[in-house]
């Protein structure tokens, strides 16, 4: 009952606050002309005060004063045609903010809300936070501000800090995870992948010597070595990256999920994916997109400016033939991990919802694209209308 109370009330105070300009506006309007002569007679008075005081001449001021009696004249003359009206243009307005408007709130409330749950302050959902991913953080984060020195606690909390793009708490929450429970791969790894995203996808010296220690403790790592074989290729060292991608590729099962993902930066380095069938589109090095030998050669001697912009041009020429000829899935790969290392989202997102238009979802294509995309970090939404 007291909710309801509460709820008339508030409705009240709302309908009243919306009403009150209404109603003040009319009564405003009624006093504009009486308003105006004021103004005209007080110019009058202060008028005369300047000739008194020498301000102006007796000219001027007879000039004036004709002026401003002939405002305050017409004035005066308009002031009985404005008797007071009611502001009948208002009731529709008045009536919609005091029926139409609670009604349609109950009614919105009735049917969208829960008025039977009954109410559970903060604490009592902290017992039982569900699914709810927000109430979980609260816990955890209400427990390691008592408890600070619970590496655990980090551990578990970093991951979804990260998941939920807080990117710098989830750097924090590694960092103090490390330092309590000592560095592992999986923590390792973490807070490489929060460097990297505050530096948009880039891998910082910083994100690279983190690595390197979680190859130490695990050398088969293939984040790891994913990690840094990309760094590799950010650096414009495309033969190493090679290389390093191949070593990769080697090394991972057959059906591993990020096979694919190695295999396109492969090709993107001048190498022929691991265990693909060199007639076949896509896998043969001077596939549409790929460089060919000349062009890495060249690019050894170019400058970062002019090798970004070379790269670019490969870019947008891949782009072009995939326009005309869409049947080609490795070139849509391609395409998006391209747009998304020159730091392109939108063109990259633009890409994938063109590559899924051939590449449809349920189809393993469509669905490589769509993890494709996750994994870089590409707005997803609306690419598979």
């Amino acid at each position: 009952m007291l909710f309801w109370i509460l709820v008339a009330a508030l409705t009240a105070a709302l309908a009243v606050i919306l009403l009150y300009p209404l109603l003040r506006g009319a009564k405003a309007a009624d006093n504009i002309r009486a308003g105006e002569a004021a103004v005209y007679r007080d110019q009058l008075r202060e008028l005369d005060r300047d000739l008194d005081g020498g301000l102006i001449t007796p000219e001027e001021a007879d000039y004036a004063r004709a002026e401003i009696g002939r405002r305050l004249i017409a004035v005066s003359a308009d002031e009985p045609a404005e008797t007071p009206k009611p502001a009948r243009h208002h009731r529709f307005t008045e009536a919609f903010v005091l029926l139409v408007l609670p009604v349609l709130g109950l009614c919105l409330y009735l049917t969208t809300g829960r008025p039977d749950l009954p109410s559970q302050p903060l604490e009592a959902r902290l017992e039982n936070p569900g699914n709810d991913v927000a109430v979980l953080i609260t816990k955890a984060e209400r427990h390691l501000a008592e408890k600070p020195d619970d590496g655990k606690g980090w551990d578990v909390l970093a991951p979804i800090y990260f998941r939920t793009m807080r990117v710098n708490d989830a750097q924090v929450a590694y960092r103090n995870a490390i330092r309590l429970l000592g560095p592992s791969p999986v923590r390792l790894d973490g807070l490489a992948e929060t460097l990297m995203a505050v530096s948009d996808g880039v891998v910082t010296e910083e994100a690279r010597q983190v690595l390197e220690q979680s190859l130490t403790l695990q050398p088969d790592n293939p984040r790891a070595r994913f990690y840094i074989a990309l760094s590799m290729e950010q650096a414009g060292q495309p033969d190493e990256a090679r290389q390093a991608f191949e070593a990769l590729a080697k090394q991972s099962p057959s059906d591993a999920p990020w096979l694919p993902l190695v295999n396109q930066h492969i090709a993107m380095n001048g190498g022929a994916p691991a265990g693909a069938n060199p007639a076949a589109p896509g896998a043969n090095p001077s596939a549409p997109g790929n460089p060919t030998q000349e062009d890495v050669a060249a690019a050894e001697n170019m400058s970062a400016g002019d090798r970004q912009q070379m790269i670019r041009g490969m870019v947008e020429s891949l782009d072009a033939k995939l326009s005309e000829d869409p049947n080609n899935f490795e070139g849509w790969v391609r395409l998006v991990r391209s747009y998304a290392v020159l730091n392109d989202k939108d063109r990259a997102a633009g890409a994938l919802k063109r590559g899924l238009a051939a590449f449809p979802l349920p189809g393993e294509e469509g669905r490589q694209l769509l993890a494709l995309a996750r994994e870089l970090g590409i707005a997803t939404e609306g690419a598979t209308q």
